[in-house]
């Protein structure tokens, strides 16, 4: 079978399409005909080993697939040859044929495409992580958003609203912020892209408070870290909870003061390790979604899709942050 692999460190161009030995179902696990594959910040990062796991080379990057089920290995109940399912491996997902833990895969709903099920789990599992079981969000709160237009925040805009909060979309063009106010955002800001000096720091900050409407967001969710976040720190209201997702803008320095002065806290979320560690509570967290799938409350927005034999350059649109929603790659057999 045709896989997508990380052979030496380095960027997206130094990945490789090689033929390689189709995998067999151990007991307990299920084969997948891999259909589409949802590309993920981590993948960006993986293939550089500047990721929380370094996997043994050669490897294939790809977080999340979606697929059919080609063969079930013994033991497995419940899952059978023909079943539309999902599955997060974590990497490895860049492969025409995937051997996963049965235990682990999802089957996927009537109606829903591929491309769409490729898309789901991560963002919107780690942006209902955040919202639900970290800041736990109320209904009438106001959340802001920042990168609201990426992956994972496009995700926190509609699960914001889902969960009946007042949402301001920040992201770094017109295009972009446009895109959130589509998907239910109730104001939108544009903030400077690139390094900012302490000036537009303040200056940011003011909008920030003033788009929220009233005395600053409740809560703040940060998928873009660098520059971006000191501003939105000031801009909180009292007894915030700041949301630490990511940092494709670099990792800032975190003037704590401000936490004291406005009573918030600071709360990382690192969903893969939660998923780990409670199986359970991920499991009813994606029946939530699955059920706001279902009302039509969230829709994976899939921006572009590649062939396999692309893939590279499916990363690498990533790591531009040109995308607005999902990036995709399609595996056809």
């Amino acid at each position: 079978m045709r896989a997508v692999l990380s052979k030496t460190v380095g960027g997206p161009e130094a990945l490789v399409v090689e033929d390689i030995l189709d995998p067999t179902p151990k007991p307990g696990q299920v084969i997948i005909e891999v259909k589409a594959v949802g590309i993920n910040f981590p993948d960006t990062l993986i293939i550089e080993d500047k990721y929380q796991f370094r996997p043994e080379r050669p490897f294939a990057p790809g977080g999340e697939v979606s697929g059919v089920v080609e063969a079930v290995g013994e033991g497995v109940k419940g899952i059978f040859k023909g079943d539309r399912v999902i599955a997060v491996p974590g990497w490895g997902g860049l492969v025409e044929r995937l051997a996963v833990p049965a235990a682990s895969v999802i089957k996927m709903p009537e109606g829903m495409s591929f491309e769409e099920a490729a898309a789901l789990v991560m963002t919107y599992g780690t942006s209902y992580y955040a919202l639900k079981d970290r800041a736990q969000l109320k209904a009438g709160e106001s959340l802001l958003v920042l990168g609201a237009a990426g992956g994972v925040g496009a995700a926190a805009v509609e699960l914001g609203k889902a969960m009946g909060a007042h949402v301001i979309a920040a992201a770094s063009t017109n295009d972009k912020v446009q895109f959130a106010l589509e998907l239910g955002a109730d104001n939108g800001l544009i903030y400077p892209s690139g390094k900012m000096d302490k000036a537009a720091q303040k200056e940011l900050s003011g909008e920030l408070k003033l788009a929220s409407g009233r005395d600053g967001p409740d809560v703040v969710y940060d998928g873009v870290g660098g520059d971006y976040c000191e501003p939105a720190l000031r801009a909180m209201d009292w007894n915030g909870r700041y949301l630490v997702v990511g940092f494709p803008a670099g990792i800032p320095s975190l003037p704590l003061n401000l936490t004291l002065l406005k009573s918030v806290s600071v709360i990382g979320v690192f969903w893969g390790a939660a998923v780990a560690r409670d199986p359970a509570g991920h499991a009813a967290n994606m029946a939530d979604l699955l059920k706001f799938y279902a009302e039509g409350k969230i829709k994976p927005r899939i921006f572009q899709t590649f062939p396999l034999e692309r893939a590279h350059e499916a990363i690498k649109a990533l790591g531009d942050r040109t995308a607005m929603g999902k990036i995709v790659v399609t595996v056809e057999s």
